[in-house]
């Protein structure tokens, strides 16, 4: 029965090349009867690619969230930098039936480099039609049937495994309280979790990708549709895959837009929340204490953003002095105040915008800073 529904098609080959660019099909690939309507769908969907993902036509409604992880692994694939676009090509290399709806289809980016060939990266995605033309989703769901699922307020948290994962655990307590002290709208939330890297990014449908080689954990996160999916794969004890700094600026990012956010202030509140680098606020500033040794202006200290503690954990002057001021903010005003630090603009060569958020919310400017941060610096006491 299989084989009737399946056929070579060297003149498809030839149209899809000559007309669309977006896939190839290697020879004598085995195409199901109705190839035609979807390699068509499916040049669609990658044409699409490149816009946001919501406005992608190839993508049913429902499936959103889980398409829109995998389309963000997808983007840029064809391109080896920003100066080197259509390096590697879009094969077609796989069309496997599930049913009479709906394939698995695995696709390859491929190119040559000085000679040799070389794959930038392999996905694949399920193929599901619907009426009279098919749209396109990550397995992620269908691969994660009969996971264990625990949902804690508005987070659900998918696993296969019955081990402790405490730092998950952790991972969700503080997402939990992060949005309760940004006043965050509820949204739902999607955890994946499994314990090693090369599963989680397959959940998702990333068989290959360059930038993965080696890494010891995966941990991608997308916010679309008014919701959020995380895919974790790491050991229980890695502690960089549930790192509570890129958890603060995951939430606050999803309450603010970067086209607002200053970034030092994000940065500065990230160390407060979350440390950085796995070093506790109160490390971070005791790093800075013995950094500034006897230099106490401030002013400058702040504008120099300096670069201290290891090389491979730097830290930067002018987050720990925005950390001090948003803990004087938000103990006097509370936690709104902060925010209007927080999203008062992109940073300028001058900070003027901040300064003058900052006048506003604290009655701090550039001709007291030193002598308001230099009490905020005496008072601080890191436990």
């Amino acid at each position: 029965m299989l084989k009737k529904s399946i056929c070579t098609l060297p003149g498809l080959l030839l149209y899809v090349i000559c007309c669309s660019q977006a896939v190839y099909l290697p020879k004598n690939l085995k195409l199901p009867a109705d190839s035609v309507r979807l390699i068509d769908n499916l040049n669609n969907f990658l044409i699409q690619l490149p816009k946001p993902d919501k406005d992608n036509s190839m993508v049913l409604k429902e499936n959103l969230l889980t398409a829109a992880a995998l389309m963000d692994e997808m983007k840029g694939m064809t391109d080896a930098g920003a100066d080197k676009k259509g390096v590697y090509k879009c094969y077609l290399t796989n069309i496997v039936p599930l049913d009479s709806n709906s394939y698995v289809i695995q696709l390859a980016y491929m190119g040559v480099d000085a000679g040799a060939p070389v794959l930038r990266a392999g996905f694949k995605l399920i193929a599901q039609r619907r009426d009279e033309q098919y749209y396109f989703d990550s397995p992620l769901k269908r691969n994660t049937r009969g996971w264990q699922v625990k949902k804690t307020g508005s987070f659900i948290v998918y696993r296969n495994t019955n081990n402790k994962v405490s730092k998950l655990d952790t991972y969700v307590t503080k997402a939990m309280a992060f949005d309760k002290q940004l006043h965050a709208q509820n949204y739902t939330t999607e955890v994946y979790y499994c314990d090693n890297t090369v599963d989680a990014l397959e959940l998702l449908g990333i068989d290959y990708k360059k930038e993965y080689n080696s890494l010891p954990f995966a941990h991608l996160s997308t916010f679309e549709g008014g919701n959020n999916l995380h895919v974790i794969g790491a050991q229980p004890t890695e502690y960089a895959a549930y790192d509570l700094h890129d958890l603060w600026h995951n939430r606050l990012h999803h309450v603010a837009s970067t086209d607002v956010i200053n970034r030092p202030m994000d940065e500065a509140t990230a160390y407060l929340h979350g440390g950085s680098w796995d070093i506790s606020w109160p490390d971070i500033f005791k790093k800075f204490k013995a950094f500034a040794g006897t230099n106490h202006d401030w002013l400058s200290i702040f504008t120099a953003h300096s670069r201290f503690g290891d090389a491979r954990a730097p830290l930067y002057t002018d987050y720990v002095i925005d950390a001090l001021i948003a803990e004087k903010v938000e103990k006097e005003k509370g936690f709104e105040a902060v925010m209007a630090l927080i999203c008062s603009g992109k940073k300028e060569p001058d900070n003027a915008g901040f300064f003058k958020a900052l006048e506003k919310e604290a009655g701090v400017t550039k001709v007291n800073f030193n002598a308001e941060v230099e009490k905020m610096v005496q008072h601080e006491n890191p436990r």
